[in-house]
């Protein structure tokens, strides 16, 4: 069986892609699906190379049951977009970034990840990272959603 390769993408790779990439591999383990994916996470500048994910990332999701300790930052490569099947963007900024830097033949993979979320109201998971803590909790239900919605999309 092929696996599914999933990449969710940010700016630093530090806050909101590593919450997607660890609440994904939860929800997949809960559904008993994990050998069916292969999940990684990236952020669309170098900022961070090799640093763990924000404190505060991890707390809001060590609260929620998820641990984020062992994601390191990365930064996207030309290869990832041969490599995955799905890069799922955190917001319009990342996602327009990541269609510039994609060849053509590989854009379709590329998507807004709130798309497959069923009750946001907002087009792009906010970045918490110069806000308090409600806005990684916010970001932490938000990634919920979207993985829950997205897990759901790609099993029918």
């Amino acid at each position: 069986m092929r696996q599914i390769k999933v990449l969710f993408v940010c700016m630093g790779n530090i806050c909101r892609s590593p919450t997607a990439e660890g609440v994904f591999n939860s929800v997949i383990q809960d559904m008993g699906t994990s050998e069916r994916f292969l999940v990684d996470s990236a952020g669309t500048h170098a900022y961070h190379i090799g640093e763990p994910s924000d404190s505060r990332s991890q707390q809001t999701a060590r609260g929620r049951g998820v641990d984020l300790s062992k994601i390191r930052a990365r930064k996207v490569t030309p290869a990832d977009f041969e490599y995955f099947d799905h890069i799922l963007a955190m917001d319009s900024d990342n996602y327009h970034i990541l269609m510039s830097a994609s060849p053509s033949e590989h854009q379709h993979k590329v998507a807004l990840f709130l798309d497959y979320a069923h009750e946001r109201k907002e087009q792009d998971v906010p970045d918490p990272y110069y806000g308090g803590a409600n806005g990684f909790e916010h970001v932490f239900d938000l990634v919920e959603d979207a993985s829950k919605g997205f897990y759901h999309t790609i099993m029918k």
